[in-house]
């Protein structure tokens, strides 16, 4: 099997390029990095402080396991006392993939992760915006192979976030499809 670097250099970049016209290989669209975000406010606001501790360490703990790289805690900006958020309360984690984690992460997201999700059909081409990102939500962390369903404490979801230099939607899909991500044609 060829790895997903390899195959973006010997094969989707020169097709890219000869498809589009570029006459740069460098202007030819390609992912820049990947962001893998999850939030777990609702958890943390009504636990005790060491309650909170202890969410905060397992999700991380299970975000480090998925990324393999330690995630960033991601802090509440402002006090909401309906919501009872303090401003500082650690609510979100979230890691930023770059090089070669991100491709051996996407790798694993594409072979792996989503055939296993249950119902998975494909992307849908909205998922895609308009600079050829590409976001999507997946609800249960513990369809990674790297989580034990049976240790897990807390089941979160996460939103993964790939980036792109695409210039438009159009190049964004077809730099996507070249690549093997499952996308869902609307017929």
């Amino acid at each position: 099997m060829i790895r997903l670097a390899e195959k973006y250099k010997k094969e989707v970049a020169p097709a890219l390029k000869k498809q589009y016209g570029f006459k740069n290989i460098m202007a030819v669209p390609k992912i820049t990095k990947v962001v893998i975000n999850t939030g777990f406010g609702r958890k943390v606001t009504s636990a005790g402080s060491d309650e909170r501790k202890k969410i905060n360490k397992a999700v991380c703990d299970d975000l480090a396991i998925i990324c393999g790289q330690a995630p960033v805690l991601t802090k509440a900006k402002k006090s909401i006392s309906g919501f009872k958020l303090r401003e500082g309360m650690a609510i979100g984690a979230m890691v930023v993939l770059r090089k070669k984690m991100m491709y051996d992460f996407l790798e694993r997201l594409i072979n792996i992760v989503l055939p296993r999700e249950r119902d998975f059909q494909g992307i849908k081409a909205d998922s895609v915006d308009k600079q050829g990102n590409l976001n999507l939500a997946i609800k249960e962390h513990i369809i990674f192979p790297e989580i034990s369903p049976e240790k897990t404490r807390f089941i979160f979801g996460l939103e993964i976030s790939v980036v792109t230099t695409a210039r438009d939607k159009e190049q964004g899909l077809e730099l996507l499809k070249s690549l093997g991500f499952p996308i869902k044609i609307k017929k």
